[in-house]
């Protein structure tokens, strides 16, 4: 699937929910389904800047695409981890950097985020676009 059609499913996904916490729920649900990260690499190197919480970041490049491990210390901060690693994790450098992430926008997240989330949520794209800008350059 593509980063836009990923995208789309997630915007299906939250419109079956009318209730802001149904929707919280649903995002903490997602978090929950996260996969744990080695404890090796929760460690400074992956941690994101600008995240009230602790959020690692972790990137992989296989075969010219980069995958991502990532997780939390915060129940809807791991969810937003999930759902930004669903979209993002697997796809070529050029896919993400060539891609705009508004699911968040879209499902109504954005304005529904603590202004520390929300600016949580900005650092963690800024980074994922940093890797892939690295990453690119590794590939050329």
């Amino acid at each position: 699937m593509t980063i836009e059609q990923i995208q789309a499913e997630i915007n299906d996904e939250f419109s079956i929910y009318e209730d802001w916490m149904d929707k919280y729920s649903y995002l903490i649900e997602l978090g929950n389904d996260l996969p744990e990260l080695n404890a090796k690499l929760k460690n400074d190197q992956y941690v994101i800047k600008g995240c009230q919480s602790r959020v690692w970041l972790v990137p992989e490049l296989k075969d010219g695409k980069i995958y991502f491990q990532g997780e939390s210390d915060a129940v809807i901060v791991k969810g937003l981890v999930a759902l930004l690693l669903r979209v993002v994790s697997g796809h070529t450098a050029d896919e993400i950097l060539g891609s705009e992430l508004h699911f968040v926008d879209d499902i109504g997240l954005k304005q529904h985020l603590s202004p520390t989330r929300s600016n949580g949520l900005v650092a963690m794209i800024k980074q994922i676009k940093l890797y892939a800008v690295a990453y690119k350059k590794i590939s050329e």
